[in-house]
């Protein structure tokens, strides 16, 4: 039987080293530089700040807040190098099969958020020893527009920065005001963190993390 996408939707959270080989990678660069970037920059006017928080080279555990679908390209401007997103299962059926093919073609790995499983583990850990790939992760789990606190943010991504041993990057998306297609209308501007270290203690970064999105998030 064809498969119209590259990975069974029946088995999404569960990804080996090689879905993220050579050609993948290539795919993502392709897409990330002809794609997402002229996208950013051109409908929603994208501006980075902070950059200068990020060590070349070095991978991190990528969070920001939720306000669309467009959100995971906006996060890999920020990278600027292949990151594999934790997304929610209901997307790898979502009635809009375009969607459907941008989430599992384009490196996420699925998450039931009741009931996180073994095989999402083990795709973490095949992800940090066997490729160059940043994560990827939205603590709030689905898209909440316009949210500015973040009291209900729970510290599963934190338990997944620590498996990773990556720090963790918050990134707040502000002035996002609906999708758009017009050039030059919209001013996204991306907001940049400090790392915080996985090391630390996981009261103490969810407390960072959640101070950070706060003060920033407009």
């Amino acid at each position: 039987m064809i498969k119209i996408f590259p990975w069974d939707k029946r088995n999404y959270n569960r990804r080996y080293p090689q879905d993220y080989g050579f050609i993948r990678t290539l795919f993502i660069t392709w897409f990330l530089y002809f794609v997402v970037w002229p996208a950013a920059f051109f409908c929603y006017g994208a501006k980075l700040v902070g950059r200068e928080n990020l060590e070349k080279g070095k991978r991190y555990v990528f969070t920001a807040n939720h306000q669309s679908y467009i959100d995971p390209p906006l996060i890999s401007t920020v990278a600027n190098h292949p990151v594999a997103y934790m997304a929610k299962e209901e997307l790898y059926t979502h009635k809009n099969p375009l969607i459907r093919f941008l989430v599992i073609s384009l490196g996420s790995f699925g998450v039931n958020r009741e009931k996180p499983e073994s095989a999402t583990i083990k795709t973490v850990i095949d992800i940090v020893k066997h490729t160059k790939w940043s994560l990827g992760i939205f603590p709030q789990g689905t898209t909440v527009p316009g949210a500015k606190t973040f009291d209900d943010v729970k510290g599963g991504f934190v338990s997944i920065a620590k498996l990773a041993k990556m720090d963790i990057v918050p990134v707040a998306i502000c002035n996002f005001r609906g999708y758009n297609i017009i050039p030059f209308r919209e001013h996204v501007v991306l907001k940049i963190g400090k790392p915080i270290s996985y090391q630390l203690p996981e009261d103490e970064i969810l407390k960072q993390w959640k101070e950070y999105m706060e003060a920033n998030v407009e």
